[in-house]
């Protein structure tokens, strides 16, 4: 392999992408998907560098890099792509320094982009309502479904949760349901009023007629008498959504959402809310904060004579 050089008849840019590629494939045996990664990341350099007026590699310069992928970002490129590329730019760059092609690494002092917040997506109230309200229990299936929505709105919990829970774990009468989350771990929950008159419903009145020979203590129960999959749960949500004329995706986990940010909406403390969602940590019940934000600011436009 012929070696890098600082020589500048060595055609400036290109020629040292051509040996480190050749390097990496080599010498470090990448692979030819990983190799083309790296190509298109210092081939999409070479170009921002060449409008720049830069043809040679020492007179690049972290900010140049920078602002490089900071380009990279406006042009709809994601967090998770360009800290891929970063990857690229430091292994790029440690080689050529360590090699002596430039005096200093410029890639080196560049920091990761801070990781995309995606805020998770809410029904308001009156969806939730609408919902609810729509499921007519006089129909097959009606009060189970209605208890399924209730308990996941009324408790927040997981698909797994709610398709894994038993009788022995939930006691109507002081309106709680212990569940078993992630990890293992186990924690209480409290059932509202609507979730616990709907869930005495059903288990009364419907759940018999769904009991088999076989039939073991899961709550919700399937017509074959077993325990309803999370794709039926799934289909169960999307459907009665459906049935309630809305439009949105709705689906298990955003009624696990929506719980927790109507409770901060309507004043609940943040640790009693983490309790209930079983998260470990604190930061994850925080995102709900920022939706929150995000509804203030929105009716702080509507409503407010200067918004």
């Amino acid at each position: 392999m012929r070696a890098f050089t600082r020589n500048n008849s060595d055609v400036g840019l290109t020629s040292h992408i051509e040996q480190f590629l050749l390097y990496i494939a080599t010498e470090r045996g990448l692979s030819a998907a990983y190799q083309l990664s790296v190509r298109q990341t210092l081939d999409a350099l070479v170009v921002w560098l060449e409008k720049k007026g830069l043809s040679d590699w020492d007179d690049v310069g972290t900010e140049d890099l920078s602002h490089f992928l900071s380009g990279q970002k406006d042009n709809g490129m994601s967090a998770s792509s360009l800290r891929i590329s970063m990857v690229h730019l430091k292994i790029f760059f440690r080689r050529i320094a360590a090699l002596k092609v430039i005096a200093a690494d410029p890639a080196e002092p560049l920091l990761p982009p801070r990781a995309e917040q995606h805020l998770p997506e809410t029904l308001n109230e009156q969806e939730v309502a609408s919902i609810l309200q729509a499921v007519d229990t006089g129909k097959v299936l009606g009060r189970r479904d209605l208890a399924i929505l209730e308990l996941f709105y009324a408790s927040g919990l997981r698909l797994s949760e709610l398709c894994n829970a038993r009788l022995e774990n939930m006691n109507l009468d002081e309106g709680f349901i212990r569940v078993t989350g992630k990890g293992g771990k186990t924690r209480i929950v409290p059932v509202g009023g609507k979730a616990r008159e709907a869930l005495g419903n059903y288990i009364k009145n419907e759940r018999p007629e769904l009991v088999k020979s076989k039939t073991s203590s899961w709550i919700f129960l399937s017509v074959r008498g077993g325990s309803l999959s999370s794709e039926r749960v799934r289909e169960v949500v999307k459907q009665r959504a459906r049935n309630a004329g809305i439009e949105k995706n709705v689906y298990p986990h955003l009624l696990r959402h929506s719980f927790a940010t109507h409770l901060l909406q309507n004043g609940a403390d943040l640790r009693v809310i983490q309790d209930m969602l079983g998260h470990a940590d604190i930061a994850t019940t925080q995102i709900y904060t920022h939706v929150d934000q995000k509804g203030l600011k929105s009716m702080h436009q509507k409503f407010h004579p200067r918004g």
